[in-house]
């Protein structure tokens, strides 16, 4: 069993930077592929960042998100630079066992955290 507790979410103004955690226990981290999802009000929720041998990326986010991991503090970071509005969401962190899965569907996850809103304001 994993759990998984994200913070560092709030509330930026358009252009501005969030570094968001996920911090996991339960389990050695770094056996899990990690992914960040959000989901804005009145839509589905969406891939937006994962790492597992290599990192993947959202078309929407790449060149301004960073995913890392730091398997000494059991936790995965977001960075988020240069945000807009429409990054306005809740965000979520996942773990999958399956590191080679499909890393941008959210079914390949197996453990998720409470989630964290972001809110960008214009």
């Amino acid at each position: 069993q994993v759990q998984l507790v994200e913070s560092g979410g709030g509330l930026v103004q358009a252009g501005g930077s969030l570094r968001l955690s996920c911090a996991a226990s339960g389990r050695t981290f770094s056996r899990y592929a990690m992914g960040w999802f959000r989901q804005a009000p009145g839509k589905e929720r969406e891939f937006v960042a994962a790492i597992s041998w290599t990192t993947y990326y959202a078309d929407s986010v790449k060149g301004r998100f960073t995913i890392s991991g730091d398997n000494v503090k059991n936790t995965v970071y977001l960075q988020m630079n240069n945000l807009s509005p429409e990054d306005t969401a809740v965000y979520y962190c996942a773990a999958a066992r399956s590191r080679g899965g499909t890393l941008f569907s959210d079914g390949t996850y197996d453990y998720w955290g409470q989630g964290t809103q972001v809110t960008v304001s214009s």
